[in-house]
């Protein structure tokens, strides 16, 4: 089960995410993000990492030329984009990119199949956020999703509902944030060691 453990503004608490078995550890360039941090600093943090976890890069409408200079200035091997990016805006860059769906009423699962990414996000839709809200939506949109290709499953996921929500959805990963932290930005070993116990047993 691939889990990302996303919002890591810390180096011990993406150290924590690798040991318990995270396959992954999100970095949030966007603000105003209670979350947010530098390219730089997350690449200090980037360069402690394992070599099989993953670093990626959250973005929210950023241009082109930000987010290849934060590729450089990080570190990170894959691209995560929130916000309104269009097909042509999530193509021609050198590591793999997630699109990133906000899900509330009269989403329509096929507006997945307009872009050509090796992986989808889907989150909830909460006005005035973009991501790490603590809210779930009806899994069973993901389960739909799952047609036009790989699906994450973020919004809400904890370590109370991660083995339900695996099993309901299958998703093709899990994208996690306050569902394992102490504060904004502020993780808790504890729970990230729950979720991924509970994601295997599933």
């Amino acid at each position: 089960m691939i889990v990302k453990i996303c919002g890591i503004t810390r180096l011990d608490d993406a150290l924590a995410a690798a040991e318990e078995g995270a396959s992954a550890v999100g970095f949030i360039f966007a603000r105003p993000s209670p979350r947010y941090i530098g390219p730089e600093e997350a690449g200090e943090i980037v360069s402690r990492l394992p070599p099989f976890v993953t670093p990626v890069g959250v973005f929210v409408n950023g241009t082109r030329v930000e987010v290849m200079s934060a590729i450089a200035r990080s570190g990170i091997r894959c691209l995560q984009f929130h916000g309104e990016e269009t097909p042509e805006e999530t193509a021609g860059y050198p590591v793999p990119v997630i699109k990133a769906f906000r899900v509330g009423d009269g989403f329509d699962p096929s507006v997945l199949g307009t872009y050509n990414v090796p992986a989808f996000l889907l989150d909830a839709s909460v006005p005035g956020m973009r991501g790490g809200t603590g809210k779930t939506f009806d899994w069973a949109i993901a389960r739909d999703a799952s047609q036009y290709g790989r699906v994450m499953l973020g919004g809400g996921i904890t370590p109370g509902n991660a083995l339900r929500a695996v099993r309901t959805t299958r998703p093709y990963a899990l994208d996690v944030s306050s569902g394992v932290e102490i504060s904004p930005g502020i993780k808790d070993r504890t729970k990230i060691r729950e979720l991924l116990e509970n994601c295997r047993n599933a």
